[in-house]
């Protein structure tokens, strides 16, 4: 989730056309193997993704180096992307729904504290759906997944603007965080996480539940997703080798999630220092990554 305030100085990294530059990374194939369908697709040598290679612009724009963050707006980033480049979408962007609960004072999300939020938070408007969804299924590759991370009152909006963008809704998931929050009619325990479909593809999973239960994240970045939950739909949604895209990383927790389940990810945030904090998760990600399916 993006958390600048709207002085925030955009970066000019731009990403495009798929393209992978691979360097000095056959020392690492027995460890991270790649599934066949990402070698054919993209061009890839049968190895994994966790040496030096690039999402590179087929001008002379600069190439974004695989599983990072740039800092730039996320349809601005989206519209840079070569269209059906893009395996899986899950994304929690800064909704708008959280000015209504700052002014009730059902958060402290929006307030100045190291333990919540602070000055940099920057909402999403909701009027920016339409070109959001619009760019998300234009990259989506078909027969792909995309999760959005919201509350209830932004899945009333975010649903049907999605559905005329062409995405065909599943239903919502929960994630349960196991201890309730702030609020008065009925204390918050729950997010949804909006389950959308471009064509047609089966889960890797048909035994998990519609209900993921982890705790939040204590202490952490404003908003921050634990990479547990993210890692439930990496996994259950892409195959090794494939690219997750996240426009609001935030800091970095499904990149890190994809990266530590053998994916590819590019990211992008309008923070600075959310960008900052997401490429030291995703190196030290990187270097650790071989985890198990």
């Amino acid at each position: 989730m993006s958390h600048c305030g709207p002085a925030a100085r955009l970066a000019h990294g731009l990403i495009g056309r798929a393209v992978i530059v691979v360097e000095s990374v056959s020392d690492r194939a027995d460890r991270h193997p790649v599934d066949p369908r990402a070698t054919a697709r993209f061009g890839l040598p049968r190895f994994g993704l966790q040496g030096a290679f690039s999402y590179a612009l087929p001008s002379s724009k600069p190439a974004q180096p695989m599983n990072t963050v740039v800092q730039q707006d996320a349809v601005t980033w989206l519209r840079s992307l070569d269209t059906g480049s893009v395996d899986l979408i899950v994304t929690d962007p800064a909704y708008e729904s959280l000015e209504k609960h700052r002014a009730r004072g059902t958060t402290t999300r929006l307030k100045h504290s190291k333990s919540s939020s602070n000055d940099w938070f920057q909402i999403f408007p909701n009027t920016r759906f339409p070109e959001f969804f619009e760019e998300a299924y234009r990259v989506l590759a078909k027969d792909r997944h995309f999760y959005l991370f919201c509350d209830q009152e932004t899945m009333f909006v975010a649903k049907p603007l999605a559905e005329a963008a062409g995405f065909r809704f599943w239903k919502p998931l929960v994630w349960d965080k196991q201890r309730i929050g702030m609020g008065y009619h009925y204390r918050s325990r729950y997010e949804f996480i909006l389950f959308f479909e471009k064509g047609k593809r089966r889960l890797n999973d048909l035994g998990v539940a519609d209900i993921i239960q982890h705790p939040r994240v204590h202490k952490g970045y404003p908003a921050e997703k634990p990479v547990a939950v993210s890692s439930v739909l990496v996994k259950q949604s892409s195959e090794r080798g494939e690219l997750v895209i996240d426009p609001f990383a935030g800091s970095g927790s499904v990149g890190v999630a994809a990266v530590e389940q053998g994916r590819g990810f590019l990211g992008t945030d309008i923070c600075e220092q959310a960008v900052t904090i997401a490429n030291t998760r995703l190196a030290a990600a990187a270097g650790g990554a071989g985890a198990t399916e």
